[in-house]
């Protein structure tokens, strides 16, 4: 499991014309199942993302390739997160370390 965390760079004046994009490649991590959670972070600093069942190495490839990221208006930091308690509601994401 991956936390991915975008923060904005002094480039974010930038983010409105490349915001659809941005939109539609998390769309598609939402609609692959790859992205579990995705939400803004506190004082208009960026965003997380909570991803799962894929490696690093292509979590990290998926995002290089969101458009914030490409032209700078984020920088992406990449957590391996492996959780162990959860509460009942949540008891799905446990053992998701197998990754493909």
């Amino acid at each position: 499991m991956h936390i991915i965390i975008l923060r904005f760079t002094d480039n974010r004046h930038n983010a409105a014309q490349h915001l659809p994009d941005h939109k539609a490649w998390l769309a598609r991590g939402l609609g692959d199942g790859v992205f579990l959670l995705v939400g803004s972070l506190g004082s208009n600093l960026g965003g997380a993302i909570l991803a799962r069942g894929v490696s690093f190495a292509k979590i990290q490839d998926r995002v290089n390739e969101d458009p914030f990221v490409r032209e700078n208006i984020v920088n992406a930091e990449v957590l391996e997160f492996s959780p162990s308690v959860a509460s009942e509601d949540f008891q799905f994401l446990l053992g998701q370390e197998g990754c493909q």
